[in-house]
This record gives C-alpha cells, sequence and structure tokens, in this order.
C-alpha cells in the first residue's frame, strides 16, 4: 500500500510514531500510533521546520493565532506539528505552540500591523501581525484617539493588547489588486506573511484572502487547480518547483529568489522572462 504524501501524513520511522490516520498503512509491528492535540500558534510567527533542528530548513510558518494540531514532542523541545488549514507538517519550538483553549473572534485583513500595550501609536509593540493572523476581541470599548479607532484584543497566549480597527476591516478590492500589494515584500523560504513570502505562500495567502483555499506548495497546487491551456487574469502559472500569478498578457507575479522579492515578469521578455517561458509547465484555474 503507497504511503500518503509525507508533507500531510506524519510518521517518525526512527522513533516508530505515526498519527492515528496512518495506523492501516503501517501494519509492522512496534509502532505506536496518536490522535492529534487541538493546539494554535503563539503571538508571533512560527516557524515550521524539516527536522527538529534550530539550522534545518524552514518548510512554512504559522501566523499567529492560527489552528494546529500538535502531534508529538521530542525530549529536546521540539513539537511534531500540522498546520490545521492546508494540513502542512512540519517542526516547531514546543514554547511556541499553545496547546490551551483558544477561541478567536477576530482576523487580521491588514497585509501586515503591529498590535499594541494601549490605545496610542506610541505604545510599545506586543507583537508583529499579519494577514490571517487571529485574535480575540478583549474586554472594553473601542477607543477614539486623534480619529483612530482601537480595539482591545487579545493575543495567542493570552495578553492583552491593542489593533487599530482599520487592520480588522472588510478587504474592499479585488484580487489582483490585492496581490499586487506584494511587491517588493521580501522573499523567504517557507514564508507565508508579507514579512516574507515564497512563491507558493504568495499564491496561496492571495487565493485564501478571497476564500480559495490552496495546499501548501507549488505541485500540490498546481494539483489542485484545473489545467487550462490559455491563461487569463488571476490563473497561477507553473514551473518546476515554481509558481506565480498571472496578472494579464503574458506578465506574472512571483515571490522568487533570482530577485529576494516579489516582483512582476513578462514571459519570453528579458533574460529571466525567457528562462520561465522555456519552463513553463501550465497552467491552472480555480473552478470550485
Amino acid at each position: 500500500m503507497t504511503l500518503p504524501d509525507p508533507r500531510t501524513h506524519a510518521r517518525d520511522p526512527q522513533m516508530k510514531i505515526a498519527e492515528d490516520a496512518l495506523r492501516d498503512h503501517l501494519s509492522v509491528p512496534g509502532w505506536r500510533f496518536v490522535a492529534p492535540t487541538p493546539a494554535h500558534a503563539g503571538p508571533a510567527r512560527l516557524s515550521l521546520r524539516a527536522r527538529p533542528e534550530p539550522d534545518a530548513p524552514q518548510v512554512t510558518e504559522a501566523l499567529p493565532g492560527e489552528p494546529l494540531e500538535l502531534l508529538w514532542e521530542n525530549a529536546d523541545g521540539w513539537a511534531h506539528v500540522r498546520t490545521a488549514g492546508d494540513r502542512y507538517l512540519g517542526w516547531a519550538r514546543a514554547d511556541g505552540v499553545q496547546a490551551r483553549p483558544w477561541q478567536p473572534d477576530l482576523t487580521v485583513t491588514a497585509r501586515r500591523a503591529h498590535a499594541y500595550a494601549g490605545p496610542k501609536i506610541s505604545q510599545p509593540i506586543r507583537a508583529e501581525l499579519a494577514h490571517g493572523a487571529r485574535l480575540a476581541r478583549g474586554a472594553g470599548e473601542v477607543v477614539t484617539e486623534h480619529h483612530r479607532r482601537w480595539v482591545p484584543v487579545m493575543l495567542p497566549g493570552g495578553q492583552d493588547a491593542w489593533v487599530q480597527e482599520v487592520t480588522l476591516a472588510p478587504l474592499d478590492t479585488d484580487l489582483l489588486t490585492f496581490a499586487l500589494g506584494f511587491l517588493d515584500t521580501p522573499y523567504v523560504w517557507g514564508g507565508r506573511s508579507a514579512w516574507g513570502l515564497d512563491c507558493s505562500g504568495l499564491t496561496q495567502l492571495v487565493y485564501g484572502a478571497f476564500g480559495r483555499d490552496l495546499p501548501r506548495d507549488a505541485d500540490q497546487q498546481q494539483a489542485f487547480l484545473t489545467p487550462v491551456n490559455e491563461a487569463q487574469p488571476g490563473d497561477l502559472a507553473f514551473f518546476p518547483g515554481h509558481v506565480g500569478l498571472m496578472l494579464g498578457g503574458r506578465r506574472l507575479l512571483h515571490a522568487n529568489a533570482t530577485h529576494m522579492r516579489v516582483t512582476v515578469e513578462t514571459l519570453g521578455e528579458g533574460e529571466y522572462g525567457a528562462r520561465l517561458q522555456a519552463e513553463l509547465s501550465g497552467f491552472g484555474r480555480w473552478t470550485q
């Protein structure tokens, strides 16, 4: 029997431990099976790594307050976790994983934002937030200060803070305009926020903002979307290990390690555009 994708299904051959969902796939005696425990990321972006080592590559990250599944921990303070939304696995420092009950009712819609110690921009910053971060409404009323409206919140982990109401406002833009707002965002391998993005992190973030939930990696996204021969604005373009968002014509928005930031390229134009055109493996469209 073929084992499911190890990026989304947890098993450790050395520890002989696996999640319950793999019980029928691992019939060799000696395996221990565990049920995931609900958890969430703390008030800081949580780096998920390929191995329980500080120098291991980051494979993805969990945003503040994002729901997680805690699978198991090792003796060195590392937790094997899975992001609940896209079911992507990685190792995180256990002290960044919150297993206590958490019922967030606010979602950050700004690309980047800060939470403050008080309702004033000169107050100390308590947390860096990003689009998709989850918060809980705090006790008390909204405070107006110099025409700014401040909302009391509780950060993941229980600390009180304040955010401006505008960071929680519903999006009033379209998908392509929202995507172009990430221009020049630094490239970060495994990044999923406007503090740093990789190619599939950008497309996942942009699609997700409009209710289109994509898997984490470029190859998963390509398999998930409907293949099309001719691209329309908003379709994704795929290359070996890479993905970008089509803007119209041959123009492509993508997070890339060539420029180390989010840029716009024209397929077939210039050295980089010619290379992308030569490596293009297809387009994908959301048809759900």
